[in-house]
């Protein structure tokens, strides 16, 4: 049964928004303003398929990518770039206001770069025993077969027909695949997860796919498969040595979007702790000026962190611990003699690390996050704690998608 909407607004995630009879219904690819026809989803009752927009919004734009409305990877394509800017900058007022934080919001940042140097991509083995390498579909696990992707870095190019040549020689392990590719200064950097043991002969056909494609390393779970150049990327005037599978944000833009306002914030410091610190884009930098306390619970990263602050000349020392900060936060007796603590966790924020930082003395506090929501929590109990925000900045380098980072500062 086909229904007709009026859509009222664009959502968090991207999707338009109208109210059915007292119930808020979720409209994917639909703008303010546009009459569309939409179909019930099975089993989602506030949800919506888009049959057919009727009356197009006049911020409607034609999307970059073919496979925009079925591939599940960006969610706004079709927006004009001014209002899609406004609306993600909005996304972090609301989130400020609902947690009654009053600051100076900048404008969004475009930090998209020459585009995304990390994907993951999936094989699986559908109907009929054919292989399918792409995406993950919108709000579905079914795969999206792709042969090109917009939004991806130029070093990314070759990943599709590389994650298709994977597949076929795993093919017959007949197991979910997920590859993630990582562009480095000397090559892909490549995982493979979800294969299970494999033959001396795969291992074979996959070390010789990695020749052939000039991979800088190939790994399956971590496992060494072949190795051509270790993966190496610049941060400040340190070069780090990826660990298998590491994670670094989305592009290199972002990342010296990012680090560029953590130094400022942390300009005249001495003495500087870096919290969920990961391989060192912000510790490495902070290390040109001041002494550095980094911490992760990820012993690789911490591993690669420490290897290459003291190969890097003119750095101040910088020491490197992995910990568990969700279990065993850095208490107020341990930053004592702390300028400034930079924090940058994963989505779920840093719930007990922001307690132990708001019973603290610590002058200055620079809070990064990908979550504006989880970010609001956390900066509510730096301020009942005693700190003033100052102005937030947020970030896109996830374009065409809701994901914003945000970097403030707090002083006491």
């Amino acid at each position: 049964m086909v229904d007709v909407l009026t859509i009222d607004q664009v959502g968090h995630r991207g999707d338009g928004v109208t109210v059915v009879e007292g119930q808020t219904v979720y409209v994917p690819y639909a703008l303010p303003g546009e009459r569309v026809e939409v179909e019930q989803v099975v089993n989602h009752p506030d949800r919506r398929r888009l049959v057919r927009v009727d009356t197009p919004s006049i911020e409607r734009i034609d999307p970059i990518c073919p496979h925009f409305g079925v591939c599940g990877g960006c969610a706004v394509q079709h927006w004009r770039t001014e209002r899609y800017r406004a609306w993600k900058r909005e996304l972090v007022i609301e989130q400020l206001r609902l947690a009654t934080i009053d600051c100076e919001v900048a404008p969004l940042v475009d930090a998209h770069g020459e585009g995304r140097r990390r994907i993951v991509l999936h094989a699986r083995v559908g109907n009929r025993g054919v292989q399918r390498v792409g995406f993950s579909a919108a709000a579905s696990h079914e795969i999206v077969p792709i042969d090109h992707c917009p939004v991806l870095a130029p070093a990314l190019a070759s990943a599709l027909k590389i994650a298709e040549v994977i597949a076929e020689i795993l093919h017959p392990t007949g197991k979910p695949l997920d590859i993630q590719f990582t562009a480095t200064q000397t090559g892909l950097d490549v995982d493979v997860r979800g294969s299970g043991a494999l033959s001396p002969n795969a291992m074979q056909k996959l070390a010789a796919a990695a020749q052939q494609y000039h991979l800088a390393r190939l790994t399956r779970h971590g496992e060494l498969v072949a190795l051509r150049a270790q993966p190496l990327v610049s941060m400040g005037k340190a070069s780090v040595a990826l660990p298998p599978g590491s994670f670094l944000q989305a592009t290199t833009a972002g990342e010296e979007a990012l680090a560029e306002r953590v130094l400022t914030a942390c300009a005249r410091a001495t003495t500087v702790v870096d919290l969920f610190c990961g391989v060192g884009p912000f510790a490495l930098r902070l290390a040109e000026r001041a002494r550095v306390r980094a911490y992760d619970v990820e012993a690789p990263a911490i591993s690669a962190l420490a290897k290459a602050a003291p190969s890097t000349k003119g750095l101040k020392p910088v020491t490197a611990a992995a910990r568990d900060l969700f279990r065993r936060p850095l208490v107020p007796q341990e930053l004592t003699d702390v300028d400034v603590v930079v924090f940058d966790p994963p989505r779920q924020g840093a719930l007990a690390q922001a307690q132990q930082l708001a019973a603290s003395r610590v002058p200055v506090v620079v809070a990064v996050s990908c979550n504006p929501a989880t970010f609001a929590r956390d900066a509510q109990i730096l301020i009942r704690g005693g700190y003033k925000i100052g102005r937030l900045e947020p970030i896109d380098q996830f374009k065409y998608s809701p994901h914003v980072e945000l970097v403030a500062r707090f002083a006491r």
